[in-house]
């Protein structure tokens, strides 16, 4: 049986793609989660692993829907083969049913890291860029510092809520 699993990170992000992609392989039952990758407490991810009998097969949409790094990545599948159970990712070409499978498995686990770390490196030279030319990066201030002394007073009253200051000064 296929049992598949979708991740998104973020509640912006939708779950329609992976889930067709995973019913047209044949998947019975599928989980999701959104929420980070990175993160070990996955319950839709644990859910689909509780689902999994010996024979089974875990499907993902790709490689990067299951785990971060190529240590995450392998462990997790070392221990879906030790349960007799193969892993499959249908845009990664990856199924570890094959000795083939298992080999191209590990390529692109170390290919999808490297890239993580690639796109880590360029966003972190970009933001050092961008301050050596005096760019602070963030959200523009909504009060200039007059109406932050304005607001500071109002709220010494007693009297005065910090719902009724924004409101005032037309901020949340």
């Amino acid at each position: 049986m296929f049992i598949g699993y979708a991740r998104v990170s973020t509640g912006e992000q939708r779950l329609d793609l992976q889930v067709d992609a995973l019913k047209a392989h044949g998947c019975g039952r599928i989980f999701s989660d959104q929420m980070s990758g990175g993160r070990g407490d996955r319950p839709g991810l644990q859910e689909a692993q509780s689902h999994l009998r010996p024979g089974d097969a875990l499907v993902v949409w790709k490689l990067d829907r299951l785990g971060r790094t190529v240590h995450q990545l392998v462990e997790f599948v070392a221990e879906l083969q030790n349960r007799d159970v193969q892993f499959v990712s249908l845009t990664d070409g990856i199924d570890t049913a094959t000795s083939a499978g298992r080999f191209f498995f590990h390529v692109m686990a170390a290919l999808a890291e490297m890239e993580r770390d690639l796109v880590r490196e360029r966003t972190k030279a970009g933001l050092q860029a961008a301050k050596a030319r005096g760019r602070l990066g963030g959200r523009p201030a909504k009060l200039t510092a007059q109406q932050l002394r304005h607001a500071a007073r109002l709220l010494k009253d007693p009297e005065t809520t910090g719902a009724e200051v924004a409101q005032t000064l037309g901020v949340a």
